[in-house]
């Protein structure tokens, strides 16, 4: 009977697979040797392979771009990055060499855009869709770029009363607008309406009164975003269908209105049986708006999209060492890590997240279930369960020959989430984080972006 570790994940998945393959037992990672990393390097590890980054990219503009043109789609196709989902300089300056433009949803965000600007690795005429409910801090931000000559700011109006501040402190420039539309939330969540946007009901009679009179401002796009993201389903195609109508009506009153924004959302991989059909829905997508317009006799609109995770979800990793194992009853086996998954991967506590979960050693031996746990002394920091399945399954080890395991595509948020260099629950410290490369003749090269945190730096924000 074979019960090695290699032989479940081949029965078990489709393996080897884009991204990971294994060579002597032993798990690589995008071509990388993962156990090298870690002789390096040592654990708890956090990595980030950036070429995976350029990579989704150009994965989502060929699919959308292959979509128009099957069905002769007049619009043009922006690709913007989501940057709350990473706002590490090493991810916008990677994000940057694909000619990608960016959206924002914090007045700091737009220091990022400054600085960005400042190294010439950002210019004026790159949109910045500016999102969220804005604070004073964040209106005064926009207006300073808009006044300082960044052409293509577009601030997206979340409610009625934003306008009033753009309109008491802009110059005479003049000014892109968009108007976020106030969705209906899945039957399952707790509101009916999103709590971001302005009403379905609202929006035309505000663009008459308010927009169009003052001739400063320019509606240019019509934003629409669904909290589960783009999916399948009754519920998006219906949100989409309403979206569409506003779109529509608006249109043939504001000539001006050029642009549909369908916001972020679309899926990483985070299973190894994970199965999105990118092709058909984008497809549809596009099929559903052009159809929509043709119906009414408008011109189809330009398409933006906000893909955070997708873009950088799939480049990164975190890696730890089994430092024991304990035996707790006659059925729980935990294996202690030398990390902690709520401090580290806040996902996979808050919202039960799961990410592609691999052993990167001793894929010959001989595989148990297992619970891992992490070095807080919360209940809660521990992970036990798959995607596809509702237990772990790791190769058995002994103390002389550790276990190192990895937690793939961890790329989004889980750093801002956690608060990355602040404190940590229980005083656990940010991870070694590693960033990897490939040089001009396509051999991988890395380099140490921070050490582990020090217990000084805690001390220090803690005041002592």
């Amino acid at each position: 009977m074979k019960t090695s570790y290699r032989n479940l994940i081949e029965q078990t998945f489709d393996f080897p697979q884009e991204g990971f393959n294994v060579i002597d037992n032993e798990l690589y990672f995008h071509d990388i040797p993962l156990t090298q990393i870690i002789k390096q390097y040592g654990t708890p590890l956090r990595i980030a392979y950036l070429p995976k980054i350029g990579q989704q990219i150009q994965k989502a503009r060929k699919l959308f771009n292959v979509a128009m043109a099957k069905v002769d789609y007049k619009g043009n196709y922006t690709y913007c990055y989501c940057t709350k989902s990473s706002h590490f300089s090493f991810v916008l300056e990677e994000v940057l060499k694909h000619d990608v433009h960016l959206e924002t949803s914090s007045a700091f965000d737009i220091y990022i855009i400054r600085e960005l600007y400042e190294q010439g690795e950002l210019k004026q005429d790159k949109y910045i869709v500016c999102n969220g409910f804005k604070t004073e801090h964040y209106k005064e931000n926009i207006v300073e770029l808009v006044n300082d000559g960044f052409k293509n700011v577009i601030p997206v109006l979340d409610n009625k009363e934003e306008l009033d501040f753009y309109k008491e402190h802009l110059t005479n420039k003049s000014c892109k607008l968009g108007i976020r539309i106030a969705s209906e939330e899945e039957p399952s969540f707790e509101f009916y309406t999103s709590r971001l946007g302005i009403r379905y009901k609202d929006i035309k009679d505000f663009y008459i009164n308010q927009i169009k009179p003052d001739k400063r401002f320019e509606l240019k796009m019509l934003h629409f975003f669904i909290n589960k993201g783009i999916k399948d389903s009754i519920y998006y195609w219906s949100e989409l269908n309403k979206c569409l109508g506003v779109y529509v009506e608006l249109k043939k009153i504001c000539p001006t209105l050029d642009t549909l924004n369908i916001g972020g959302g679309l899926p990483f991989k985070s299973s190894l049986n994970f199965e999105f059909d990118y092709e058909y829905i984008i497809e549809e997508i596009i099929l559903q708006i052009k159809q929509y317009c043709e119906q009414h006799e408008v011109e189809e609109p330009n398409i933006f999209t906000e893909f955070g995770s997708f873009t950088v979800a799939e480049s990164g990793a975190h890696i730890f060492s089994v430092l024991e194992q304990k035996q707790q009853n006659d059925t729980e086996l935990w294996n202690m890590i030398d990390g902690s998954f709520i401090t580290s991967l806040p996902d996979t506590w808050g919202i039960s997240q799961r990410f592609i979960l691999l052993a990167i050693n001793h894929w010959d031996k001989e595989y148990q279930r297992v619970n891992l746990g992490g070095l807080t002394c919360d209940s809660l920091d521990y992970y036990n369960s798959e995607a596809h399945v509702n237990t772990v399954f790791l190769p058995k080890h002994t103390k002389e020959d550790p276990l190192y395991l990895g937690l793939f595509h961890t790329g989004a948020y889980q750093e801002s989430l956690s608060g990355y260099g602040g404190i940590k629950h229980c005083l656990i410290p940010s991870p070694k984080f590693v960033l990897i490369d490939k040089d001009d003749n396509g051999e991988f090269y890395t380099r140490l972006f921070a050490k582990e945190q020090s217990y000084k730096s805690m001390l220090k924000v803690l005041g002592y």
